[in-house]
């Protein structure tokens, strides 16, 4: 009985063990018939491809650049005869207007030079004064005939003549001087500000010599300053007068301020390779000064219709830079050109036409020629 009771039992472990092998066996079965069945309806529900339709459009972009503030005029005032300072009636900061005196200069030899020229003129005066009267008595009296011989009455003629010219010459060298002297008060030539001061009274100054390194004084004009800027090559086909354009400064951050664009260079800087513009700026109140450096937002506006695509759709690779192209349902690069970029569109110039389909988010894991079987078009 004992004997029996123990084969049983070892029969009925054979049973359960192989019962055991037969599930596992079943369920791993039943695991890889789904993961088979999941991949394939992965595979079947792969997303389409979303393309657009290629066409033309317009970007108008701003472009941010930096400038200079300069004085709408700027002169520096020297002397143009040696001379001392006899009077300063400006300082750095005084405004000043057009025609004021500012400088007053005194030259020794000056006055010399002005009165012997002043004497020659009055002794030629009387030369010529006697010379006329002589030959016009001379004149009169050659109407009796047989009074005056001819000969006598020519050289008469001839010294009056030559009175005259002496006596002209005279004049302008006395003009000469007199100009010279009047460049011993030197005048604004503009309304401004005086912005530098380089002498002091009794300094010794002149066109050559110690001290004419420097300008007696420097004038601006800031209440109209000019905003300059540079602008790139590739820009200057959208440039046109009149544009206006909005700055700002480091010292005035929260305000904006306009100009307008008045001056075009019409060449490029050699060293720059761009297009100096120049925009007028009113300063009535002084807020900004010449010399600022100033954020200028240049607007670009479009002029020529070109194909637009979103920047998703252009792949910039190191071998170069291109769009994929979709023709029957198969992949295709086509190498474009880059243009100007604006919220989140760019322009792409290469070989292609109105109404092609290019895939809307590009990268280079879609190879070239590669098959696509399920495109979408996008919105």
């Amino acid at each position: 009985m004992k004997i029996n009771f123990l084969k049983i039992n070892a029969f009925s472990g054979k049973i359960i063990v192989g019962s055991s092998l037969v599930l596992l066996s079943c369920f791993s079965g039943c695991h890889s018939a789904n993961s088979k069945n999941e991949e394939n309806a992965e595979m079947v529900e792969a997303p389409p491809v979303e393309v657009i339709t290629l066409q033309k459009g317009k970007i108008s972009s701003n472009l941010q650049i930096p400038g200079e503030l300069l004085p709408f005029h700027q002169v520096d005032l020297y002397a143009k005869e040696n001379s001392y300072v006899r009077k300063m009636f400006v300082d750095v900061g005084s405004e000043v207007k057009q025609g004021q005196l500012l400088v007053s200069l005194e030259a020794p030899e000056l006055n010399s030079r002005l009165a012997e020229t002043q004497s020659r003129l009055k002794s030629q005066e009387a030369l010529y004064t006697a010379s006329k009267a002589h030959y016009q008595r001379l004149l009169e009296t050659s109407k009796t005939p047989g009074t005056i011989s001819p000969n006598d009455l020519d050289q008469a003629l001839a010294k009056q003549n030559s009175d005259f010219a002496q006596l002209e010459a005279a004049q302008a060298a006395y003009r000469s001087v007199v100009a010279t002297r009047n460049y011993l008060e030197i005048k604004a030539p503009f309304n401004g500000v005086v912005t530098a001061r380089n002498v002091s009274v009794g300094a010794y100054v002149g066109p050559s010599g110690k001290g004419s390194e420097f300008p007696l004084l420097t004038l601006q004009e800031q209440k109209k300053l000019r905003l300059v800027v540079s602008v790139p090559e590739m820009y200057t086909g959208l440039l046109s007068k009149q544009d206006q354009v909005t700055f700002k400064v480091k010292s005035l951050p929260n305000e904006e301020f306009k100009a307008q664009v008045k001056r075009m260079a019409g060449a490029l800087d050699t060293r720059l390779r761009a297009e100096r513009l120049e925009m007028d700026v009113a300063n009535t109140n002084g807020k900004l000064l010449p010399g600022m450096y100033a954020e200028v937002n240049l607007p670009l506006p479009a002029k020529d219709s070109t194909f637009v695509v979103p920047t998703s759709a252009v792949v910039a690779s190191t071998e170069k830079i291109f769009v994929i192209k979709v023709a029957d349902h198969k992949a295709q690069w086509v190498e474009v050109h880059k243009g100007r970029q604006a919220e989140e569109k760019v322009e792409i110039y290469g070989n292609l036409n109105p109404g092609d389909q290019l895939v809307t988010v590009a990268t280079d894991e879609i190879r070239d020629g590669s098959e696509l079987p399920r495109v979408q078009l996008g919105q």
